[in-house]
């Protein structure tokens, strides 16, 4: 058995924490911010996700996905909104598949939940300022606990200008120090990687995209129904932005605008709500309507940035180890952030059993060298679709290119297999899913140059383009 802590008992963190513990382990996790099941998280991050079939692999995992199904809302493909307010639907693959829009906060709650069942020690509102790889011990700055009732605990005062600080605490499962094995799961900005980047010779990046993100609503309609179609990821393409839209639970829809910081339009321009208004009346003059408190909730919300992290090593020695967005945020137009932390669960918990004999250090070395590759194709995978999202979806030429690509794996379904299904629904590595599309793509761009290609798409005949290709695919069957 390992005393193994946790830092950051968000998704993946939680999830970790019941796979690590089914297994023996004795598991705590840190968590700076308040019991989620008690007090709501507002943090900035994005209040739904889509889940695909790599994060359902790891619900199955724990069983808790019929629970999860109970929130998550089926999204058949995408509904694309041009500026006069026609819409277009993609679907995403064939009849039955489907990405899930997911409430982060339900979902978390439910792998909380769950990890506590399993007897997973949750420290809440602890927050980590310094850590020692050595030992694993980590100074925490723990809650001040208010005095029983009727009684008064007196303190000193603290220094003129100076609030009430936090007692620090250095904490381990370890009576002697700290825990065997640290995990930081503890986000983008991750104090265990902080700490790690300070060891030799690793490497680190960190690349911001010139947009960044605000959350809206679209409430439910008087009456309490949806005010556009449920089943549907939406989109209002606009060249060098967009806005998009995911239904939640209540009948409501989590837009978030995606828009550059500077320049016009941007962030930077828009100033007032009358700037405001006239901007969406303009660019969405199909939903402006449908928000009546945009020009509260535009002023009020937080504008986020967008960044891609990249590092290596993952691991220390068998001591601590990286995993989730501490080892790789991607930005989030491929939908993958969430189900690729996921995956790297899945991924180390398999890696976990094949070591019977619990030698981490070579449990560790094998989950980096797995992974490593994987979240680096990911990361590309997801900035290209920035720019399909937001630009290439209403080209009729990009529509072409689509309506090929899926006539293709329809009829030589064994020899080719679209790069969004290869990602979505099913588990092949992304490394390979990445080679297989850069392959298929070349010879669509031969396709896509073939004279009147729109006229004779339907009945042409492809097997000198495709010739050799042999599917990959890995996982589910598609």
């Amino acid at each position: 058995m390992k005393n193994i802590t946790i830092l950051g008992a968000g998704l993946v963190g939680s999830l970790l924490a019941t796979l690590l513990a089914r297994r023996g382990n004795r598991v705590q996790v840190i968590e700076k911010r308040p019991d989620l099941r008690v007090k709501s998280w507002h943090d900035g991050r994005s209040i739904n996700l889509a889940m695909s079939e790599r994060g359902w692999q790891a619900m199955r995992l724990v069983g808790v996905e019929e629970a999860v199904k109970q929130f998550a809302i089926p999204m058949h493909g995408r509904m694309i909104h041009d500026p006069h307010g026609k819409l277009a639907f993609q679907p995403y693959g064939d009849e039955g598949q489907c990405i899930y829009s997911v409430s982060r906060s339900l979902l978390n709650q439910t792998l909380i939940t769950e990890a506590a069942r399993h007897g997973v020690q949750f420290l809440f509102e602890h927050k980590c300022t310094a850590i020692d790889l050595q030992t694993n011990v980590l100074e925490i700055e723990a809650p001040i606990q208010p005095p029983p009732k009727g009684e008064e605990r007196p303190h000193p005062s603290p220094p003129q200008g100076e609030g009430e600080k936090s007692p620090l605490l250095r904490r381990g499962l370890g009576e002697a120090g700290g825990p065997d094995l640290l995990f930081g799961s503890d986000g983008a900005f991750s104090s265990v990687r902080l700490a790690m980047m300070k060891r030799p010779r690793f490497d680190y990046s960190q690349d911001y995209i010139d947009h960044g993100y605000k959350e809206l609503t679209i409430p439910a309609t008087p009456g309490g129904d949806w005010a556009i179609e449920p089943n549907a990821l939406h989109i209002w393409p606009r060249g060098h932005f967009m806005l998009i839209a995911l239904p939640n639970p209540d009948k409501t829809f989590t837009c978030t605008l995606f828009f550059p910081w500077s320049g016009s339009p941007s962030f930077d321009e828009i100033q007032t709500p009358a700037q405001l208004t006239d901007f969406f009346a303009k660019t969405f003059p199909d939903i402006l309507p449908l928000m009546p408190n945009l020009a509260d909730e535009y002023f009020r919300n937080p504008t986020s940035a967008l960044l891609t992290v990249r590092c290596y090593p993952w691991t220390y020695q068998d001591k601590a180890a990286l995993i989730g967005d501490a080892a790789h945020a991607i930005v989030p137009f491929f939908g993958q952030g969430m189900n690729c932390g996921f995956e790297d669960c899945t991924v180390l918990d398999g890696i976990i059993g094949q070591h019977p004999e619990g030698d981490w250090q070579a449990i560790l070395r094998a989950y980096e060298q797995a992974r490593k590759p994987n979240a680096d194709a990911i990361a590309e995978l997801a900035l290209q679709n920035f720019v399909e999202m937001r630009d290439k979806v209403a080209d009729p030429k990009f529509l072409l290119r689509k309506k090929i690509d899926a006539h293709l794996f329809h009829q030589h379904p064994d020899r080719w297999v679209p790069l969004y299904t290869l990602i979505s629904f099913t588990a092949t590595p992304y490394a390979e899913a990445l080679a297989i599309g850069k392959r298929q793509d070349a010879i669509l761009d031969t396709i896509m140059a073939l004279p009147d290609i729109e006229n004779c798409w339907e009945t042409m005949d492809y097997e000198p383009y495709i010739s050799g290709q042999r599917s990959e695919v890995r996982g589910q069957n598609v």
